[in-house]
């Protein structure tokens, strides 16, 4: 135990609901390392999940703003000099300062993480000079970085050409799921998975619920919107058929996407970090065998005109959303088709096939591991 290579990850959520750094940190267990994952520790977080690999929470007395990213910061520091990893993996810019303190200190390897376009993040829109600090941040940090990745090829190329070095797009795709589970499904339900935050289109969603009469909504997160939404639906006319499950763990999850008709992934076009995002949820759709309906962005585009695993739809509006769904629900034999559409492209596009990149990247930074 004590000859495995050591790699900590950072990030500034409760872990519980990262599938990608669950993921990321399986694989990088899967090859004799030594994984920690630290996130924190929030009023309302769960008990931790039972995954292959360490995690930590840090509790902090801040909960917001900049003496919460301050404290958490180092925090994170301390235990990095106090444990000496072999490698640091710093997830999103607001883990990035002391990482990379912390990598220059120990002389030790750091991947860096982007999972969001994190200068662009809508709460980030009106707020110059905290985008300025956060921008600077990354400017002097990212550098550091012996391995630069994201999530998609859109973000690639914008942070590939932003700092003049590589960042390789590894997909938040699922691993792959016996395909007998996710045949049991229910036309009437439609489905919305993730954080119920600003921008995600939801309080056009529950308002489009009096267009489709037949339909129920099922809203399955939780997040900053969490008691507006939940009161917006309960003083609706349809509020019989919204339904809000609160976080699941992920097999309650795969569960219940594998019985919904369609799944909804709609995002406002308020930010460039939404407009070119590729969210878990468009994978996590495929892979349960549902097709989804997204925004007319660039990297859903790209990937539907490609393999044709949902729909698209140009504006957010309620009238619009009813719209597109009655017409999914009408067109049986196009539905049918990107059904089967989605099983197959999830055969291609699971995290079986996409780890590579990750066991590639610590091969590169750890010649020794076998």
């Amino acid at each position: 135990m004590n000859n495995q290579p050591v790699i900590h990850c950072f990030v500034t959520n409760d872990i519980n609901q990262d599938q990608r750094m669950h993921r990321i940190c399986t694989t990088m267990s899967s090859m004799n390392c030594s994984v920690i994952l630290t996130g924190r520790l929030r009023k309302n977080s769960m008990p931790l999940l039972s995954l292959p690999f360490e995690q930590k929470r840090i509790k902090c007395f801040f909960n917001s703003g900049i003496l919460f990213y301050l404290e958490y910061n180092l925090r994170i520091l301390f235990q990095l000099l106090s444990n000496t990893p072999d490698v640091i993996y710093s997830v999103d810019t607001d883990t990035l300062p002391a990482c990379t303190a912390a990598k220059i200190i120990l002389r030790k390897k750091m991947i860096f993480d982007s999972h969001e376009f994190f200068t662009e993040v809508p709460e980030l829109s009106n707020k110059p000079v905290k985008k300025a600090i956060w921008k600077f941040v990354e400017k002097i940090c990212i550098p550091y970085a012996d391995k630069s990745i994201t999530v998609n090829k859109s973000l690639s190329e914008i942070l590939s050409k932003e700092y003049k070095k590589e960042f390789i797009p590894v997909y938040n795709v699922p691993f792959l799921q016996n395909q007998s589970t996710v045949i049991h499904q229910n036309k009437n339900i439609i489905l919305y998975q993730g954080v119920l935050n600003l921008g995600r289109g939801l309080e056009v969603l529950i308002d489009a619920m009096q267009w489709l009469p037949d339909i129920c909504l099922v809203i399955a997160g939780e997040g900053d919107l969490s008691d507006s939404l939940r009161k917006q639906a309960s003083s609706s006319p349809d509020s019989a058929r919204i339904t809000f499950t609160g976080w699941l763990t992920p097999e309650e999850l795969n569960t219940l996407t594998s019985q919904a008709f369609l799944g909804l992934n709609l995002l406002e076009n308020s930010s460039l970090n939404y407009y070119y995002s590729l969210a878990n949820k468009f994978f996590d759709y495929m892979h349960a065998g549902v097709p989804s309906l997204n925004m007319d962005f660039p990297e859903y585009r790209h990937w539907l005109e490609k393999y044709e695993t949902g729909y698209l739809v140009q504006e957010l509006t309620p009238r619009s959303i009813a719209d597109a769904v009655n017409q999914i629900v009408y067109d049986k034999a196009t539905y049918d088709r990107k059904r089967l559409n989605c099983i197959q492209a999830a055969e291609k596009f699971n995290w079986e096939n996409e780890s590579i990149k990750i066991s590639t990247i610590i091969s590169d930074l750890l010649p020794k591991i076998q």
